[in-house]
């Protein structure tokens, strides 16, 4: 392999160095370094190849959403090297069979490496509890669990499942939606939900789950992760866990960090437009103030994209009727620039930090996460903050162009993305 030498770029928006890459992993870091091909990088910013914990896919079942290739090339030129796979697919990844199709699907796409979560119960059915063993121990090597997209809200079933995945240090992710307080729910709970006549969303729906299973995973020693933390009560009882020394991870997307509910009642594109229909939804600017603080003190772990494409037809309908869910990984860095960098709450090594090595160790993803050092894996994201442009998302690699952002003014732009010292993305573009 070519050697490639990065020339000036700010490692973690430190000083200017140059980064040598040969054989698949950084040779060397210092001044003046030379190599087969040179990449000027002056004024770039220099991050350990991102990793989402929290992408769905789709495939198999859903290809007209998006697919292993057009999602994986959304994820590089998004900066990602590794993304987490989410099991609600058709059919649902809840067998050794299923997880390996998709992991050999993201190895035969090549943008970035695919893991696989596995389903925690059949089905994702929430009655009886899915091929955890045998997913681990497939060729994915399946660490992480997940019935995302709906609740494992049977408690016995719950603790099972922390028991179980203890054998081979797995991990629970927990999408924490009570369905008896959540029934016909659209929108957050509050004052724009009574004035616009929609069922409301309470936040005690997401807590209640929350604090009962950190209660389980401390009675059984197990590992919890909560996924997509929406609410300012879900941050006090995760760090209330994290107090007693348990093993509570956390996650907190891109759009809760940024957009509120009011969006669904007066926005650019109109009111009721479902373009802001999530789950968990929007919440209020004081829980977005809430989570802001929480990924900046560590009480929130990391930022997972929750990147759910869906087709035109699934969200250009009534409100009612339109599926929820947001595109996010070709924004997922300039949002956490504009609502954690340019406030001042984290800087380059904060973002370093949230976005590749909490979600690689919460993952166990092996030679990902990694610091930009001498015999590290090559992957890297080379990351331009000093421009800004307008989203607009008929250019996106993704499959589906359900973003929330269209038209808006986002800063910066992921100028390259290596992985294991292979472009796959070179001036902004798949390589």
């Amino acid at each position: 392999m070519k050697t490639i030498v990065i020339k000036g770029a700010r490692i973690l928006g430190g000083e200017p160095a140059d980064i040598l890459i040969r054989d698949g992993v950084f040779a060397e870091i210092g001044q003046d370094l030379s190599g087969d091909e040179t990449i000027d990088a002056t004024g770039l910013v220099a991050l350990p190849g991102l990793v989402d914990l929290h992408t769905h896919l789709r495939e198999p079942g859903r290809e007209d959403a998006e697919t292993v290739e057009t999602g994986t090339r959304a994820a590089a030129l998004g900066g990602y090297t590794a993304v987490h796979a989410m099991a609600n697919t058709d059919p649902v990844a809840d067998t050794a069979g299923v997880v390996e199709q998709v992991w050999r699907l993201g190895q035969e796409a090549g943008h970035c490496d695919v893991r696989p979560v596995g389903a925690v119960t059949v089905g994702l059915d929430g009655e009886r509890l899915a091929e955890l063993g045998a997913m681990a121990d497939s060729a994915a090597r399946v660490r992480v669990f997940s019935d995302d997209g709906k609740c494992v809200s049977d408690a016995v079933l719950m603790r099972r499942a922390l028991e179980y995945v203890k054998a081979f240090d797995g991990v629970v992710a927990q999408h924490a939606q009570e369905p008896r307080l959540t029934k016909d729910a659209q929108m957050n709970e509050g004052a724009v939900s009574g004035r616009l006549g929609l069922n409301g969303w309470p936040a005690v729906a997401e807590e209640a789950i929350i604090a009962r299973d950190c209660l389980l995973a401390a009675h059984v020693g197990s590992r919890l992760h909560v996924c997509h933390l929406s609410t300012a009560g879900s941050v006090e009882i995760v760090r209330w866990a994290k107090s007693k020394g348990w093993d509570v991870t956390a996650e907190v997307t891109p759009h809760h960090l940024l957009l509120t509910d009011d969006l669904v009642e007066d926005s650019p594109v109109g009111s009721y437009n479902p373009i802001y229909k999530v789950n968990p939804p929007l919440r209020t600017r004081a829980d977005v103030e809430a989570l802001r603080a929480a990924l900046a003190d560590g009480t929130i772990d990391c930022v997972a994209t929750d990147h759910a494409p869906h087709p035109v037809e699934d969200k250009e309908t009534e409100w009612a009727a339109a599926a929820m869910g947001m595109i996010g990984l070709e924004t997922a860095l300039s949002v956490v620039q504009e609502a954690m960098v340019e406030t001042g709450l984290l800087d380059w090594a904060g973002v370093a930090e949230r976005m590749s090595f909490a979600p690689a160790r919460i993952g166990r993803v092996a030679d990902h996460g990694r610091p930009i050092e001498v015999g590290a894996p090559a992957n890297v994201t080379l990351y331009d903050p000093a421009v800004r442009a307008e989203v607009d998302p008929a250019g996106y690699a993704s499959k589906s162009r359900n973003t929330p952002y269209q038209g808006r003014a986002l800063p910066g732009r992921v100028v390259a993305t290596f992985l294991r010292g292979r472009p796959t993305v070179l001036d902004g573009k798949l390589a």
